[in-house]
């Protein structure tokens, strides 16, 4: 039986403190960047095994959060700052997932990626290495994931039904008219990709595909937690919703502090069809993206798209 996890593709851009707002929002307006949440991780620089420093449960939390740790309730420092042999090789499963030399210890590479804003999918689900394609990995996990090149899709193979191929999509009230444009020229580059064809309904209760724009808790079960929470989430086939997190500021342009509606929505609506995350830095199925960025489909997000409904 899939888990929530299965069915909730969660992306998470840690950026600021969350911040009481109402329940549902336009996109608003681009403001200076704030550190990340996970700043705490960069003092830990240097640590390596056998170390007890201050902050390390911390990081553990944070390891396990993406799926990398997996403490026993009972087990020895699960709840410490001791910087132990499954601290370590959790931090190598994470090094090797992200191309970075696996030595173990924080070092200053290892710290930039994990502080840096990224999607809140976990990396590896009940043993499953979603980043790896069919690698050994570290003996704490089991890759079980069907992968074909970099990219993924799960093994319950989630997707449309051929009868499901032109799908509707419509938009909460008071989504602005930028957000809908951008949204549209998003499901665009994916039909042109596909066999999906996409159109514009004003029915947003039967449309199949729900995009809007949220804060708090909206009742998906999925609360957004201001903007030290979720950037965006877009649920598997054939749930069909996806939600921006209005705490967040999104813009047509890459504009400095924000993030650019179309890339996040072409990365939501991938999920939308079914495709996990991709380890090619360059495609836009990639767990992490900057503010002020902007993607397009890569051949890797192509030919996963195209793999999975062959």
């Amino acid at each position: 039986m899939e888990t929530k996890l299965f069915q909730l593709f969660l992306c998470i851009f840690l950026v600021s403190l969350p911040l009481p707002l109402p329940s549902h929002a336009r996109p608003s307006k681009p403001k200076a960047e704030n550190p990340t949440s996970f700043d705490f991780i960069k003092h830990l620089e240097g640590s390596h095994k056998g170390e007890t420093i201050k902050g390390l449960q911390q990081l553990k939390k944070y390891l396990e959060a993406f799926g990398y740790l997996n403490y026993s309730p009972n087990q020895a420092h699960a709840n410490d700052d001791n910087f132990d042999d499954s601290l370590e090789a959790a931090v190598k499963t994470y090094q090797l997932n992200y191309h970075l030399k696996t030595t173990g210890a924080l070092d200053a590479q290892t710290v930039s990626q994990m502080t840096a804003p990224r999607c809140g999918v976990p990396d590896i689900v009940n043993g499953t290495n979603w980043m790896r394609r069919g690698k050994k990995e570290a003996n704490h996990t089991h890759n079980t994931i069907h992968t074909v090149s970099h990219f993924t899709f799960f093994s319950s193979n989630s997707k449309w039904p051929p009868t499901r191929y032109q799908l509707t999509y419509a938009f909460a009230p008071q989504t602005s008219s930028d957000a809908i444009s951008a949204v549209a020229r998003a499901f665009n580059t994916w039909a042109s990709q596909t066999q999906f064809s996409f159109s514009q309904s004003q029915n947003f209760a039967s449309a199949d595909l729900k995009i809007g724009f949220y804060r708090g808790d909206h009742g998906d079960g999925y609360p957004f937690a201001g903007k030290n929470g979720v950037l965006a989430h877009a649920f598997a086939p054939t749930n069909g919703r996806f939600h921006y997190n209005g705490d967040y500021s999104f813009t047509v342009n890459p504009v400095a502090g924000s993030y650019h509606l179309e890339t996040v929505a072409l990365h939501e609506i991938g999920h939308l069809l079914g495709l996990g995350h991709s380890n090619v830095q360059a495609a836009v199925m990639w767990p992490y993206i900057p503010a002020a960025t902007t993607k397009g489909l890569n051949a890797d997000d192509i030919q996963g798209i195209r793999t999975l409904y062959a």
